[in-house]
């Protein structure tokens, strides 16, 4: 039976081919450098708004990644209130999603700090407030004492990728890998992330939690590689888009020996493609400020204001004058009054599918590009 990566002696030397990996990461610095350089220009309030944009899809997709849905409204308050910023948050907030964004915060905005056991330990009791992962009583706040397999897959239908560190080395393991975290000597920060993500992962040192706070170190990392703590690219969306693959560069790692060319070359790539696609993933927020550059002199009224963001943000189905007039709470004669003042002014328009009832939509430039293509 074929070892694992760790049952090797010394298996944390860890070795890789440069010159199969030195292009992707010169491709990866570019791109991190055109997008902080672009983002830096746009100002901050426009910053603050893409930063919250990522975080909030970050812990979505982190999360989702493991089978876990949390609510968008839920998350984005929870950050805007922690960042300091105005978005008209909620009065309730599961403590569940709280644990979870106070876990990212700790990592991409203290990103400086020195990793401890004691912070991942805080991490992991942040993750589990109640005790409980789902129905299951687990250990919070402390190392695994039991066995461990790392699994993909729904429950019954589970595929186990490989056993992890055994129980009675986890603490051995883990004092080295965050020794290593704190070591600032040589490797590229992105480098880093990377392998810490892959070591952290072999260990799984906790009950459960363990893909999260693997995917929160990464992001410590990269936040060291940006040298800043505002987030403009989310690698926890990309790695769901690519899941499959992941987990296959995951396995094939596992099973070979202390050369790790494959895991860090599907890694480089995941990050380059994250940063690609940065500029879809805002694209609202992008739209949102062109369009309030474009009409920073227009003058309109506080309903016309208020609905013209919610159809930034979500709207759900389409505008229609009685909508209009129930958001706003005003008669269907102020609503239509308010719509036509709107198409007038080239903000809105009607929309051309028609149907039993008039909608409109707003009017935006949707061929503007923000961030530099590769």
């Amino acid at each position: 039976m074929a070892k694992y990566i760790y049952q090797h002696e010394n298996w944390t030397n860890f070795t890789w081919d440069y010159s199969k990996i030195a292009l992707i990461l010169g491709e990866v610095r570019n791109l991190q450098g055109k997008l902080s350089g672009t983002m830096n220009a746009l100002g901050f309030s426009l910053k603050s708004e893409a930063t919250l944009e990522i975080l909030t899809l970050d812990i979505m997709k982190s999360s989702e990644i493991e089978g876990e849905k949390l609510n968008k409204k839920q998350v984005r308050s929870s950050i805007a209130k922690r960042l300091g910023l105005e978005v008209g948050g909620l009065e309730f907030i599961d403590r569940n999603v709280e644990g979870v964004v106070d876990m990212l915060l700790d990592a991409t905005q203290n990103y400086t700090h020195e990793l401890s056991e004691d912070r991942l330990w805080g991490w992991h009791s942040a993750l589990f407030p109640s005790g409980r992962s789902g129905m299951y009583k687990i250990e919070v706040g402390k190392y695994r004492t039991g066995e461990m397999q790392v699994v993909s897959g729904m429950l019954g239908n589970e595929k186990v990728h490989f056993e992890a560190v055994p129980a009675k080395d986890v603490k051995f393991e883990m004092d080295k890998f965050i020794h290593w975290i704190n070591d600032k000597t040589g490797i590229d920060p992105v480098l880093k992330s990377a392998i810490a993500h892959l070591w952290f992962v072999t260990i799984h040192p906790f009950d459960d939690g363990n893909g999260r706070i693997a995917r929160a170190i990464s992001d410590m990392l990269l936040a060291r590689s940006d040298g800043s703590s505002q987030r403009f690219y989310s690698m926890s969306n990309q790695i769901l888009k690519e899941r499959k693959k992941y987990y296959l560069a995951l396995e094939k790692t596992q099973y070979g020996c202390s050369d790790i060319t494959l895991w860090l070359n599907w890694f480089l790539n995941c990050l380059k493609n994250s940063l690609l696609n940065t500029e879809i993933v805002l694209k609202t927020v992008f739209s949102k400020a062109d369009f309030w550059e474009r009409n920073k002199k227009t003058q309109l009224n506080d309903r016309q204001i208020f609905i013209i963001n919610k159809m930034f943000d979500n709207f759900y189905g389409k505008l229609t004058s009685s909508k209009w007039a129930r958001m706003t709470k005003v008669s269907s004669d102020t609503a239509l009054r308010d719509i036509k003042d709107l198409i007038e002014k080239g903000i809105l328009k009607q929309d051309e599918a028609g149907g039993r009832s008039t909608n409109y939509e707003l009017i935006i430039d949707n061929d503007k590009s923000f961030l530099p293509q590769n």
